[in-house]
């Protein structure tokens, strides 16, 4: 479900030919809360409750102890178009009153907000005594390539996975949009009770602030980027604690914050 066949007029030098490509599969999604349309979000169509149950936990409208209804109540040539989210209205948090407009793009997490107030994530400074070395995120990276089908496929997928302290993947997502493939991770560990195990968050792409959000939320103290990270991104991780590393490559990273983390091999 992950990809579509596509032609495309393939050019190399002075020849070119018709052939099928793969690509990345993208729809959209429309969430509603008890029975109400809440946003829509641009996906790849897989592991849906894992999206809409991570983006509602980081959103502040979903407590993972809370019970949770889902409903496809509508379908596009068998893709889910439409889920109602049933939750008991004493049990929404507070996300639920800071409104969205309607459309949220599989590139940006955040869009969708109304008011800088909406963006305002708060809580106490993550802490914690772990050490690691760049041979233990090498690991980590390879662990984490060998389960990525779509982008073997396609290249156009990005990809999260999250590793407890001793370095196993506890869960791996791939996604057109990089916020959506960790929504699906954290959804997952939830769904699982796993997510107080979760140590380590790792993505394929930029860590953005809405990345870095999405991971002090779920009191995920590392996170580690093979490309760049937004200076607002670093901002944040140096505010509430998190070891944030870029440019993270088989002999070279950065990090940018909580260095005391990171042990030389």
């Amino acid at each position: 479900m992950q990809t579509r066949n596509y032609e495309g007029l393939f050019i190399e030098n002075q020849s070119s030919s018709l052939r099928l490509e793969k690509l990345v599969f993208e729809a959209p999604l429309q969430i509603n809360i008890n029975n109400k349309a809440y946003t829509v979000v641009m996906r790849t169509p897989d592991n849906d409750k894992d999206l809409v149950l991570g983006l509602l936990y980081a959103e502040d409208i979903y407590k993972k102890t809370n019970s949770v209804i889902f409903e496809v109540i509508e379908k596009n040539k068998s893709v889910p178009s439409i889920i109602n989210v049933i939750i008991a209205k004493d049990k929404l948090g507070d996300g639920y009153l800071n409104k969205r407009t309607l459309l949220s793009v599989s590139s940006c997490g955040i869009c969708g907000k109304q008011k800088l107030g909406d963006l305002h994530v708060s809580g106490e400074k993550l802490s914690n005594n772990l050490l690691f070395s760049s041979s233990n995120i090498r690991k980590m990276f390879n662990s984490l390539l060998k389960h990525q089908p779509t982008f073997k496929k396609t290249g156009g997928s990005h990809a999260a996975g999250i590793f407890d302290q001793h370095y196993k993947l506890l869960s791996v997502r791939e996604d057109i949009g990089r916020h959506n493939a960790v929504d699906k991770c954290v959804g997952d560990l939830i769904r699982n009770k796993k997510l107080s195990s979760g140590t380590f968050l790792l993505v394929s792409g930029r860590v953005s602030y809405e990345i870095l959000s999405k991971a002090f939320l779920a009191k995920i103290p590392v996170v580690i980027a093979v490309s760049a990270c937004s200076s607002m991104a670093v901002d944040f991780a140096k505010e509430f604690g998190i070891c944030l590393i870029g440019f993270s490559r088989v002999n070279k990273m950065t990090i940018y914050s909580n260095p005391s983390f990171f042990e030389k091999n």
